[in-house]
């Protein structure tokens, strides 16, 4: 089942001669379970599509369909809740882990779910789960800092796992870790895509990282070609 659609996306920034045409005409879809790799050189335009397809940053021309709804068509949104298909739907890795620095793992992984008014026992539930798929539940009671790189970033993928998200954006996800550890991130994201039929994103310059993927794309100066 088709996750993502993107048609003709072209993002410009600045108007005249000091305009950018950052994304032209991307096409992209993306089915639950799919693994998908978006490489590129910096500046090539991977940042600006990651933003675009997470609903932060709003395309100049184009049609986002997710999960079956528009969301942007052609040259604006569609009066859907953005922010509530975000919080629901949507799971985000980042380079830096991003997690809240006075929260412990376990709170950090509660956080997205209490956003959406899951609490109690069965949220606390979840997040044990989760924690366990991670093989990190011994660390449940550790702030972030006292946490290794790999860890935190486990940590990281428990939590953007926890509402269950359709799609699952990684943004440089193994960009601060060590080859082992991060193939070992890229593993998990694998087992993730197949086991949970996520459609998952991977943004990365590493070629080395991304084997077995489904797909794999490239973006330079704003254009996508596929890989193989």
């Amino acid at each position: 089942m088709e996750v993502l659609r993107i048609e003709g996306l072209t993002k410009v920034f600045g108007s005249g001669r000091l305009e950018v045409r950052a994304l032209e005409d991307i096409n992209l879809s993306v089915a639950a379970g799919d693994l998908v790799a978006l490489l590129g050189p910096s500046g090539s335009g991977k940042t600006t599509l990651l933003l675009c397809t997470s609903l932060i940053l709003e395309p100049t021309l184009g049609k986002i369909v997710f999960d079956g709804e528009t969301i942007h068509q052609q040259n604006g949104w569609a009066g859907i809740d953005i922010r509530r298909i975000r919080r629901e739907k949507m799971g985000f890795i980042f380079q830096s882990h991003n997690l809240i620095p006075f929260l412990t793992a376990r709170q950090n992984v509660l956080f997205p779910l209490s956003l959406v008014d899951k609490k109690g026992e069965a949220a606390e539930a979840r997040v044990m789960e989760l924690l366990e798929y991670m093989e990190i539940t011994e660390r449940a009671d550790y702030l972030p800092a006292l946490l290794s790189g790999g860890e935190q970033q486990r940590v990281a993928i428990a939590r953007a796992l926890a509402n269950n998200p359709r799609l699952i954006l990684a943004d440089e996800p193994t960009a601060s870790l060590d080859t082992v550890r991060g193939k070992k991130v890229m593993e998990l994201l694998k087992k993730i895509a197949k086991e949970n039929q996520s459609a998952v994103i991977v943004v990365t310059h590493d070629v080395r990282m991304i084997e077995g993927f489904d797909y794999v794309y490239y973006l330079k100066d704003g254009h996508l070609n596929h890989e193989h």
